[in-house]
């Protein structure tokens, strides 16, 4: 059994026993088993097929463990660990742009992802700490002369899920936010995507975090109600009162079975929940389906940065996009490597005159900036360029949510990007909302890069826009990762989108994934990663909100912030009451 949850002085614990139970720490390798928790949870995530439910079961184990946690100082470390162990394993493809396209050397590269790692885990181990707080776990527990550990409570439970959604919310927004990894992305095909397009993938993880912490507390009760039956009839857990009271074994065990049976169907109905809402129809098609071309030049990452291969990639792309019509063709992030102002003749007339003799829309990437009087460029942007047959106007889009150390440098780390010989710079950012490109009759929401971890943002785009898109596209560079699970870790998080906003996701990569993703998250289609290929599809765009477009985070958020205030005002007293303690 674990260790009992130390403990303010109460009645019947003398002030000595209060403080060696305040002393009590948890052995070294309490910790390590939550690093190793957390570094198996990378498997949930793709390519894993169906990792939701193994997350499912590591997010249980995740709670259980934490209930041995002895105040808010050991639950955070335990949170910590965990997280470190998640990240440190889920994103170590960071190590392959900094060294083997960056130039940093190995060691300072690997550093950087352990550093990293240790920054995203402060997340978890919040969250950790909140729910120890707000649980009463952290000023209330078992008495000396009682040897069961913490046992998890229903406001426990729904501040475990509370608290989890905040950590992985404000680690999607401090200093720009870095959502990978969220817990709601390893759900796309788990038992939690219904919930998608009601709360987003804050939402998701929302739900997976309270049914695991039920499925522990019907476990835990189970036992203790075995226990009790053991020792005949007398139920531990409940601080032996049955027995102190001469109630017999009936009297004991029937609230024994209530509090296994409860929570485990409360999570059994929520999991049903999670697996029929997919059926529920929250958009429709619109317009007439689209036929689409996405491109993938596999063009290599250290040859953009050369004359000649900028030449080369321009005349690859040149022939990709005139090789064959479509409604719509897309081309990877700056899969023309220039200013947009200084495309070779021979190309814009070619994509020009292509787009008229064929009725083919084409958004193809490039640089983006301003020419000053003076000749000088000024404003640098990371930009999509749309060609629409009959008009001569040129559709721009810049992108907003630029990379850290990437696409700007944040203040005070110009030292370390100077560590790498990238030719980096600071972007300027466009407009956070910004109109579609309109392929025929069919409104287009396009982003660039990693902007599409940030469902909030596309969300806000559909539902301020006056011409609502039906269709989203991503247009990215994955180059800088290597064949690595970044690639499947990139395509689940579209898939999130889709099932978020009930929308077709269109992506053209450089090197993989391409892939064309239906409204109900599913791929319909992809390229072979590290290969030159067309993939070519129909998509049907649709039209109307979901509940997640309307309200974006805010419900998640609301929620979960009510449910922690309540249980840091009304945790210690419940838990008093269920331990016996006035």
């Amino acid at each position: 059994m674990a260790d009992p949850i130390t403990s303010r002085s109460r009645r019947g614990v003398s002030a000595s026993a209060a403080q060696q139970t305040r002393g009590r720490t948890l052995p070294r390798w309490h910790y390590l088993v939550a690093l190793a928790a957390g570094a198996a949870n990378t498997l949930s995530f793709a390519p894993t097929p169906h990792g939701g439910w193994l997350e499912l079961a590591i997010f249980a184990f995740f709670f259980a463990w934490l209930t041995r946690s002895t105040g808010w100082k050991s639950a955070a470390l335990t949170g910590g660990a965990f997280g470190f162990g998640n990240f440190v394993t889920g994103v170590w493809w960071l190590y392959v742009s900094m060294h083997f396209y960056g130039g940093m050397a190995a060691p300072l590269a690997g550093a950087a992802v352990v550093l990293f790692s240790l920054y995203l885990a402060i997340y978890p181990a919040l969250a950790a700490g909140v729910w120890s707080f707000c649980a009463g776990h952290a000023r209330n527990g078992a008495a000396m002369d009682d040897d069961t550990p913490f046992s998890p409570t229903w406001h426990g439970a729904l501040a475990f899920a509370s608290a989890w959604a905040i950590g992985e919310w404000l680690r999607g927004t401090v200093f720009t936010g870095f959502p990978w990894l969220a817990s709601g992305y390893a759900q796309v095909d788990g038992p939690f995507a219904g919930f998608a397009p009601v709360a987003g993938v804050y939402g998701v993880g929302w739900m997976l975090a309270l049914v695991a912490a039920l499925i522990v507390q019907a476990v835990l009760a189970l036992l203790s109600s075995r226990k009790a039956a053991r020792n005949g009839g007398v139920d531990l857990s409940n601080s032996g009162k049955s027995a102190r009271n001469g109630s017999d074994r009936n009297t004991a065990t029937k609230p024994g079975l209530a509090r296994v049976a409860v929570p485990a169907i409360i999570a059994l109905a929520l999991i049903a929940a999670g697996l029929l809402l997919p059926l529920v129809q929250w958009t429709v098609p619109a317009n007439a389906p689209l036929t689409v071309r996405l491109l993938q030049g596999n063009v290599k990452q250290e040859m953009k940065f050369e004359e000649s291969g900028m030449r080369a990639a321009i005349d690859q792309f040149q022939q990709m996009i005139t090789s064959k019509p479509a409604d719509l063709i897309v081309t990877p992030e700056t899969a023309i490597p220039v200013l947009a102002q200084q495309l070779p003749a021979p190309f814009a007339s070619a994509v020009r005159n292509f787009s008229d003799s064929t009725g083919s829309a084409i958004l193809f990437g490039a640089i983006g900036g301003t020419i000053t009087p003076e000749g000088q460029v000024i404003d640098y942007t990371n930009s999509l360029f749309g060609v629409t047959p009959g008009t001569r106007d040129v559709y721009r889009y810049d992108k907003h949510h630029l990379v850290p150390f990437g696409e700007f440098v944040p203040w005070g780390f110009r030292w370390f990007v100077n560590l790498m010989s990238i030719p980096l710079g600071d972007f300027f950012r466009g407009a956070p909302v910004q109109k579609p490109f309109m392929v025929h009759n069919q409104p287009v929401a396009v982003d660039i890069c990693y902007e599409d971890i940030f469902g909030e943002e596309i969300a806000r785009t559909i539902r301020e826009s006056a011409t609502p898109a039906g269709v989203l596209v991503n247009s990215t560079n994955l180059a800088w990762f290597g064949d690595t699970i970044a690639l499947d870790q990139h395509l689940q998080i579209a898939r999130m989108r889709s099932l978020e906003t009930g929308r077709p996701m269109l992506r053209a990569t450089n090197t993989g994934m391409t892939a064309a993703i239906d409204a109900h998250g599913k791929v319909i289609g992809r390229l072979t990663p590290y290969t030159i290929g067309s993939l070519d599809v129909t998509v049907q765009g649709t039209t109307g909100n979901t509940p997640y477009i309307t309200s974006g985070n805010n419900t998640v958020l609301a929620v979960s912030l009510l449910l922690l205030a309540f249980g840091f005002a009304f945790g210690p007293g419940i838990t008093r009451r269920r331990n016996g303690k006035q």
